[in-house]
């Protein structure tokens, strides 16, 4: 057996840890971001390279923060958030360590001048979800759909490039659309997580019960209730659109391929007639890389 100073000797003696590359920071954010955004990869893969790879770094960043809050093999989850949030402080310093996700952020960060600020508020709404699972009013459902999904827009847009600054505006209501949307979609799976993100002041509206969310009850009530969603959504989707400057349109392809992927999607749901209990809805990888691609043609080729 080992005494300590054989201990202290055999560490002295270990060659150092190897430095990982940013190449390979990189190269890891991408694979994550191949393996798990089922519908932002085929948006992403219209980017210019080094816009690419700075989305999967962004990507890969807030995919570890939202597994840090959902997935069950986590423990202690607020300790571990605030570490990530301590990491993120020190990323913008200069201090990655051997981190593959920090060494790529660092990188990307620092390349497109993306404001900290952005992502202190995305670790704010993982945050939320691990302190707070009911919504009384949309007003309340707003600020968390920012958090988790505007912001994230916000930072996007920042390594598209835009010339005109009411983008912002265009992202931020996009990222309300495309978190309703996913409220819309992921019900059930939320709902077995002990989570409601419809408003509480919804379901009274429509007299559909919170026992009977949890419960996965489908009743005329429940259609209602999610029409209403819907329509919802739809208005952030419109004005979005309205906001969206002409002469960032081109630059902004990637976001309206996005746009347009979760919009088919918030029309299938519809079509289901907003049975989102029997089984998750989704579009199939064909179908999205269809829309991607005539979305792409459109903007950049018969610029409509």
């Amino acid at each position: 057996m080992m005494n300590g100073n054989d201990e202290i000797e055999k560490n002295l003696q270990a060659p150092p840890p190897k430095k990982i590359s940013l190449q390979e920071g990189y190269l890891y954010c991408r694979n994550l971001t191949k393996r798990t955004a089922k519908n932002f990869y085929f948006a992403f893969l219209f980017l210019p390279w080094l816009k690419r790879r700075a989305i999967y770094a962004v990507y890969a960043f807030c995919r570890y923060a939202d597994d840090l809050v959902d997935d069950p093999k986590y423990k202690d989850k607020s300790l571990l958030l605030e570490k990530w949030r301590q990491d993120l402080e020190k990323c913008y310093r200069g201090e990655y360590g051997n981190n593959k996700i920090l060494i790529a952020l660092h990188d990307t960060v620092k390349r497109f001048h993306i404001p900290k600020e952005y992502f202190i508020e995305l670790i704010d709404g993982m945050q939320m979800d691990l302190s707070v699972t009911r919504y009384e009013t949309f007003e309340e459902l707003y600020k968390y759909a920012y958090r988790a999904a505007s912001v994230v827009g916000l930072i996007c847009v920042e390594i598209f490039g835009y010339r005109n600054a009411t983008t912002k505006e265009y992202a931020e209501n996009l990222g309300i659309a495309l978190q309703l949307t996913n409220i819309i979609r992921d019900v059930k799976e939320d709902a077995q997580r002990g989570r409601i993100y419809l408003p509480l002041e919804d379901l009274d509206r429509f007299q559909y019960t919170e026992s009977e969310l949890l419960s996965g009850k489908y009743v005329p009530s429940f259609i209602q209730l999610m029409e209403y969603q819907a329509a919802r959504a739809l208005y952030y989707y419109e004005k979005a659109a309205s906001l969206i400057p002409k002469e960032d349109r081109t630059l902004l392809s990637t976001a309206e391929i996005m746009k347009n992927i979760y919009f088919h999607l918030l029309l299938e749901i519809k079509l289901q007639g907003y049975d989102v209990f029997k089984r998750r809805i989704s579009a199939s990888r064909v179908r999205k890389l269809y829309i991607a691609s005539i979305t792409w043609l459109k903007i950049h080729i018969f610029r409509k």
